[in-house]
């Protein structure tokens, strides 16, 4: 079994918040961690909503009378963005209850939409909520499940997702992602709310494949599906928002140097990119002009996907093509380049170096293929994911 890294982190927020927030895409495994997971640790009555069903949402019609009548009860609601009206009721309830001294613990939201569409929760929770978020499963978390065998190239290639990661074949792993993405832009798109027809936004989808870890030029890719830049902005906010896309935002320290200002774009689970792209074996993948763009995206996404607060996350780029694939500025005035090689035998250029003195680097490090740990030229380390994400928990 794979124990997700996250359940502690909802274990203890529960405990010390009334209200938790569990976000992140459709068929990660939150309704699994919440049901299987929390109710054999927690010391109160845990009670069950999935707003997806008519015989839940129905014992909402009276929501009030319904939920005060939970006391001193863990209330786990599945899909809450689909009933953005009981955020107000919540924070009333909540409030009824913490003068009844049940403090923590109250109420975990389980949603398939990011902090930014959940507006209301923001704003009538404020000071009552801390969010969370599950992605898919991480290098980490396989790793601490199939020991010292495990082989991230597995990982990489059918990406995250429970159902992919876990199929018996590389063949039913395929087509789940196809099933997925097909219902995700034909039900779970629109269940959410943003009404975008369903061929566009596949389309669109398809498109960023193909510009997976580039800067994204919104007006030509507008001009191909006959639509604006803006709605091309509103479509990638929207893929960004449900977690199928990443925005890695450019440096934006101090510096003399003409910088570019754009986005890198990446889908943020591997599988999905290669489904997209139609690399349905591994040779497909070794032998595809973005095998090391879709290596990078692999890596960045678990990197950042296990950071804490305390980091911010971006990468580098001067108008004279010097640049660094991950900036990470932490605590203690921390600033890491980071440059990913799928490569047993990286190579640096110049550039890295000459951008690592523009951004003043206190740390510079290569993360390759491999597994062993090794100094390069210029107070640079080369190290394996693994490694390297170790680096950050014992850094923090």
């Amino acid at each position: 079994m794979i124990i997700r890294m996250l359940e502690q982190k909802v274990r203890e927020a529960l405990e010390t918040m009334p209200v938790v927030a569990l976000l992140g895409s459709r068929q990660v495994g939150k309704t699994t961690l919440a049901l299987d997971l929390l109710p054999k640790t927690m010391e109160r009555a845990v009670h069950y909503l999935d707003l997806e069903l008519d015989s839940h949402l129905a014992r909402l019609e009276d929501a009030e009378a319904y939920l005060m009548g939970l006391p001193k009860t863990l209330i786990i609601i599945d899909e809450v963005q689909r009933r953005p009206d009981l955020f107000p009721l919540l924070r009333g309830i909540i409030d009824h209850r913490k003068r009844q001294g049940d403090r923590a613990g109250q109420f975990l939201l389980l949603g398939s939409a990011s902090r930014d569409l959940l507006q209301h929760a923001s704003e009538t929770l404020a000071g009552r909520i801390r969010y969370l978020e599950l992605t898919p499963f991480l290098i980490s978390e396989i790793r601490r499940a199939e020991g010292l065998g495990f082989n991230p190239d597995k990982l990489w290639f059918r990406g995250g997702f429970p159902s992919s990661y876990l199929a018996t074949t590389e063949d039913e792993s395929w087509h789940w992602r196809g099933d997925f993405i097909s219902t995700y832009v034909e039900r779970d798109i629109p269940l959410m709310g943003p009404k975008v027809p369903a061929h566009q936004i596949k389309k669109f989808w398809q498109m960023l494949a193909h510009h997976h870890g580039q800067q994204l030029n919104l007006s030509g890719i507008g001009k191909s599906l006959e639509v604006s830049h803006t709605t091309i902005r509103r479509y990638l906010d929207l893929l960004t928002d449900f977690y199928m896309v990443r925005q890695l935002q450019p440096w934006s320290g101090n510096t003399k140097k003409r910088l570019v200002k754009s986005p890198k774009i990446y889908l943020r689970d591997s599988g999905l990119l290669h489904k997209f792209l139609g690399l349905s074996t591994w040779a497909d993948l070794l032998s595809h002009p973005l095998c090391g763009a879709s290596w990078e995206g692999f890596l960045i996404e678990n990197i950042l996907s296990s950071l804490s607060d305390k980091w911010r996350a971006s990468y580098y780029r001067s108008a004279l093509q010097t640049e660094i694939d991950l900036v990470l500025e932490g605590p203690s005035q921390a600033i890491w380049a980071v440059e990913i090689k799928r490569s047993l035998a990286p190579k640096l250029s110049a550039g890295f170096h000459a951008a690592a003195v523009d951004i003043r680097a206190t740390k510079k490090f290569v993360i390759y293929g491999g597994s062993d740990r090794f100094p390069m030229s210029n107070n640079t380390e080369a190290m394996g994911i693994l490694d390297f994400l170790q680096e950050i928990t014992d850094f923090a």
